[in-house]
């Protein structure tokens, strides 16, 4: 079963969130040659390169130590809406598995000045 995750981020705010991937006995996996994609869309059938969607590859940050970093800079997150996501991996054996799901509900910030 894929586990299920429901994220809430403010408009325009950056985001950044370090993933573990451990096996059944909670040991760190070696990631080493993993591929992350990390994916958000309004429906789930959008397609991965439709304006809406924002896709990420992303590479592990320490995989001796089963860790990567997933990100959202401030354009990601400009449009206030409720979304869906999945964190897909494609290991080293290119088998790919969905490790992680959710929303993402992008709610409207108070403060929108940056200077």
């Amino acid at each position: 079963m894929v586990e299920q995750v429901n994220l809430e981020i403010k408009r325009g705010d950056t985001w950044s969130r370090v993933i573990y991937f451990e096996d059944e006995d909670k040991v760190r996996k070696n990631i080493t040659g993993w591929t992350i994609f990390f994916t958000i869309k309004v429906k789930a059938d959008d397609l991965d390169t439709a304006t809406t969607t924002i896709a990420k590859t992303v590479s592990p940050s320490n995989p001796l130590e089963g860790e990567a970093e997933i990100s959202l800079t401030s354009t990601d997150t400009k449009d206030v809406g409720n979304y869906i996501f999945d964190i897909q991996v494609k290991t080293n054996l290119n088998e790919i598995i969905t490790v992680l799901e959710g929303t993402i509900t992008i709610t409207q910030d108070i403060t929108t000045r940056t200077s």
